[in-house]
Parts: C-alpha cells; sequence; structure tokens
C-alpha cells in the first residue's frame, strides 16, 4: 500500500509540472518577421486568432500530446469550419513547438 501511494504521488507531481498550455502564443509571420500571429488558448476552452483576419479560432482541447483546434476559415466569400490536430513536440513554460506532419511550428509565450 505504501508503495502504491508512493508511485501515484509521484505520478501527480510530474503532472503538476507539466507546463499550462494555455495562455497567447505567437511567431513570426512568414517573410514579415517584424509582426507577429498567433492564437490565444483560454481556460474556458475558448480559441481566438491573433493578427489572422482569415482564420479564426473559436475552441481547443489538449489530449495528451495533441492540440485540437477548431474554427473558420474565411476567404474569397466563403467560410469553412476546421478542426486542426497539431502534435505537440516540446511545450516549457515560453516555448510551445507543434508539428502538423512534415511542417513545425515555434510559438513563444506572450
Amino acid at each position: 500500500m505504501k508503495k502504491i501511494l508512493s508511485i501515484l504521488c509521484a505520478l501527480f507531481l510530474m503532472a503538476c509540472d507539466r507546463p499550462n498550455i494555455g495562455g497567447t502564443w505567437t511567431m513570426p509571420v512568414p517573410g514579415m518577421e517584424n509582426m507577429t500571429q498567433g492564437f490565444t488558448l483560454s481556460a474556458d476552452g475558448t480559441a481566438q486568432s491573433v493578427n489572422m483576419a482569415t482564420l479564426l479560432y473559436n475552441t481547443w482541447q489538449r489530449d495528451g500530446d495533441t492540440l485540437i483546434l477548431t474554427g473558420q476559415s474565411i476567404g474569397n466569400g466563403q467560410t469553412i469550419e476546421f478542426t486542426q490536430n497539431y502534435e505537440i513536440e516540446k511545450l516549457t513554460s515560453d516555448t510551445l513547438i507543434l508539428r502538423d506532419g512534415d511542417v513545425t511550428y515555434t510559438y513563444t509565450r506572450q
């Protein structure tokens, strides 16, 4: 019993040490490095785009090492609902690295 409690306490402490993914994450706009874009992940599960007028995030959730963002892509007179799954490659208190297939995105917490 004592060993089980020790293991449970260790698992709890590891979970508590995991950085919170919530907050505002940005990266330079490709080709316009003096500008940034990204998203805000709120504690209530809502998401908002940062400096992206045609990509509107609505919600987010985390499933293990997967970040799931939903929203709307707006362009050419039409709106398309989407769900995007990103693999979380790295999460620290100030860096978030996401992978989508062969593409990697590196964000900094604001």
